[in-house]
Order: structure tokens, then sequence, then C-alpha cells
């Protein structure tokens, strides 16, 4: 059975914490070096409901996209719901390890993940990892359709694939027009409008898009906007990043079960509409 230093020396070759941005906030959260590991759950945020999932499971080990403290802290007082997870985590035996921006850019990433999930063809990085001679590594993919859809079939595929929220999928563009090449990036993705501008594609499927940046977008060309919750767009990450430990797992003979949370941790839990505008 590996110690943890053991797993993380791993997961930090996979997604090396250099590579994050520097606001960002990854790593280990808590955890005993020295603590046996025999079971992983992965997910997208370290709430109190993939705490207590953990430790139903028996995990020692929770590896989640998203920090618990992106902007740092003074705390961990158990009065605050941050600091009631790390409590919780710590008399539970269970470390927390974070790989979020380094996740992002890393080949295979978390938009490599969406692509597959969508099953588009990726051709490259949206923005290239300049540090990267292979030239595979970047924030967001650039993605062919095999065959070529229209922007509606784009968004139903999403919606299909990817796991069900409140908002669903918003669409902006031209329901009709052919989709031949795509941009995608998980997570938050309008401050990377120009960067889709310059890759000349047909679409940009992302998450969080804001009211102006959409609408600039759409009244300067005819690029079809897909929009989904962020947790569904990053959740993806969660098999992909399972498999990788799977797979580093038997190399090294360690037999770890590693798990995947299917909880929809996504803020948002109703929609209400009075439907589409004609």
């Amino acid at each position: 059975m590996p110690r943890l230093s053991e797993v993380i020396a791993e997961l930090d070759a996979l997604w090396p914490p250099g590579r994050a941005e520097g606001w960002d906030a990854v790593g280990t959260v808590c955890g005993e070096p020295e603590a046996e590991i025999d079971r992983v759950l992965f997910a997208v945020d370290p709430v109190q409901p993939i705490a207590d999932e953990a430790r139903t499971l028996g995990a020692q080990l929770i590896v989640t996209h998203h920090p618990l403290y992106l902007r740092g802290t003074t705390t961990v007082a158990a009065s605050t719901f941050k600091g009631r997870v790390v409590h919780d985590l710590i008399k539970h035996g269970i470390a927390l390890h974070v790989a979020h921006t380094n996740a992002d850019t890393a080949d295979p990433g978390v938009s490599d993940a969406l692509a597959g999930a969508l099953d588009l063809r990726v051709t490259g990085p949206l923005v290239p990892d300049p540090t990267d001679p292979a030239g595979r590594r970047g924030l967001g993919r650039i993605c062919e359709l095999d065959p070529p859809a229209t922007l509606r079939d784009l968004a139903a595929r999403a919606a299909s694939r990817l796991p069900a929220t409140a908002q669903g999928i918003r669409l902006a563009g031209d329901p009709d027009a052919v989709v031949r090449r795509v941009a995608v990036s998980g997570g938050s993705g309008d401050s990377l409008f120009d960067a889709v501008r310059a890759a000349d594609v047909d679409a940009f499927l992302t998450a969080d898009l804001r009211h102006h940046p959409a609408s600039e977008a759409v009244q300067h060309s005819p690029l079809g906007l897909v929009d989904a919750a962020h947790w569904a767009t990053e959740w993806p990450w969660c098999e992909q990043a399972a498999a990788q430990l799977d797979a580093l797992s038997d190399r090294h003979g360690w037999d770890l079960r590693v798990h995947v949370s299917k909880l929809v941790t996504d803020p948002w839990t109703t929609h209400h509409s009075s439907g589409a505008p004609n």
C-alpha cells in the first residue's frame, strides 16, 4: 500500500504545481505524508458533501479540481464552512490535494476531457503553452467535428453527454449554422474570446459566459456560443484523472481503488423560465 507522499509525487508529475497560474492555490491542503493510501476519490469541488462521501467510501485521499482556499485565509476555524471541511478531513484521516490551472493546461488536461466527452477530435491547444516544444499543452482546445454538425446539434450533444445541471445548455447564434471547427474550454471561458476569434472556429463551447463579452462576441462575428454549467464542463476531467491514477497504480502494483464522485456540486439547483423569447 503506497504512502500519501508517494501518490502525491505521481500526481505532481501529472500536473506539476509549477505550471499553475501565479494566483492559483494548488497542491496538498492537508494530509499526513506517511499515511497509507488504498482508496482515492476524485471530485470537482472540495465541499462538505464530498468530504462526507469520502468518509463513507473509506477513502484516505480526495483529489479536487477546485481549490479549497483560492484567495488565502487567516483561519481554519470549524465555525467557517471551509474550516469545518478541514477539521472533518483531518479528524477522519483524509488528505486533500488540488490540481487546478496546472490540470487545465496539462496534456491531457481539463479541456481534453471535455472534448472527449463530446466526441470531438482535438487538433491542438487554443492558447499554447510556450514552454511546451511539442505544442500539446495549453489552455483550451481546438477541435474538429467529424462529421460537421449544426450548432443546434452541438448544443444537444453537450446537453446529452455532460452531467445534467439546473442551468442546462445555453446557445447563442444561428442554430442551423454548420460547425466544423469548435474551441472548447472547461470552466470559465469568456476571457478567451480573442484567442477563439484568432483560431477561426465556428463555435465556442465553455461555461460562465457573461452578458457583455457574449453579446460583443456574437455581434463581432457569426461565432456560435454554447454555454454549459461550470461544474459540468470540468467534471469529465475527474474521470480522465481517475483513469490516469488507475494506470499509475497498476504500474506500481499499488492496487488503489479509485472513485469518481457523481454528486452534483454545481451551486444552482433549480431553473425557472417562461420559455425562450421568439
